[in-house]
């Protein structure tokens, strides 16, 4: 009989800077690179990724990062813009989307902030596709404006009529200091966690759990944690989290 287990999918969450170093405050994007290559992630949610900024050597950062990881598909959503150039988030994948978009989560007058989603047909080993919804958020700085943002977002997937069974993927910077946006906001949704989520702040010397993962539908979340090499403390000021998600 025909094994019906499917491999595990490897996701990353990284707020890269900009690619400037969380200590040294200098612009290395190739620190990123080394740093992201050994996840071998399918897929690579990114936030405060540049584009056409002079900090940044005008770099288009999404692109930069999609050739050096050799991860060919790619969406960019851009949330505030400079004088030269702005940054917002970024999704790199081993598959290709039939679908991506920007989805503005700003509460004026605070800062600007968005969830970039794409969603696709993952190939399954036996010929077979999953769909899935990918949601990658940076949200605000104060407890009521992120509560608010990921409201907007579960209304948003109401209005698509995105069922509970369908395999959905929330994650990013969620600036959930407290740990309260799961139990509050999203277990009533549906959407799982982790139940000890790993800290990936500050970098140097990680304190707290900022970046988050979590999944709905016939998705688990089997492990979640930062990424442990020593450059990692150095290439920004968040660590990257990698997590392994199954089919169920």
């Amino acid at each position: 009989m025909k094994s019906t287990t499917q491999p595990a999918v490897r996701l990353v969450t990284y707020n890269i800077h900009k690619g400037i170093g969380g200590v040294d405050r200098k612009y290395r994007p190739e620190r990123i690179v080394e740093v992201l290559a050994p996840c071998r992630a399918d897929f690579i949610f990114l936030q405060e990724v540049d584009d056409g900024v002079p900090r940044s050597r005008a770099h288009r950062q999404v692109e930069l990062f999609s050739e050096a990881l050799d991860m060919p598909h790619h969406a960019w959503g851009p949330n505030v813009r400079l004088r030269k150039g702005c940054y917002g988030n970024a999704i790199l994948s081993r598959h290709p989307f039939d679908h991506s978009e920007n989805i503005d989560l700003t509460i004026r007058p605070k800062k600007a902030r968005g969830a970039l989603h794409a969603r696709l047909n993952l190939p399954l080993e036996d010929g077979e596709h999953r769909r899935l919804w990918l949601f990658n958020a940076h949200l605000g700085l104060s407890g009521q404006e992120r509560r608010a943002q990921l409201r907007h977002l579960l209304t948003w997937l109401r209005h698509h009529r995105v069922s509970r069974d369908t395999g959905v993927v929330l994650g990013g910077d969620l600036n959930d200091v407290f740990g309260r946006l799961g139990p509050v906001v999203l277990q009533p949704e549906g959407f799982r966690g982790v139940a000890r989520p790993a800290a990936t702040f500050p970098a140097a010397r990680p304190l707290r759990a900022l970046d988050r993962v979590f999944v709905r539908g016939p998705l688990a979340l089997h492990r979640c944690y930062p990424s442990r090499l020593e450059l990692a403390r150095q290439a920004s000021d968040h660590l990257p989290l990698i997590s392994i998600l199954r089919l169920t």
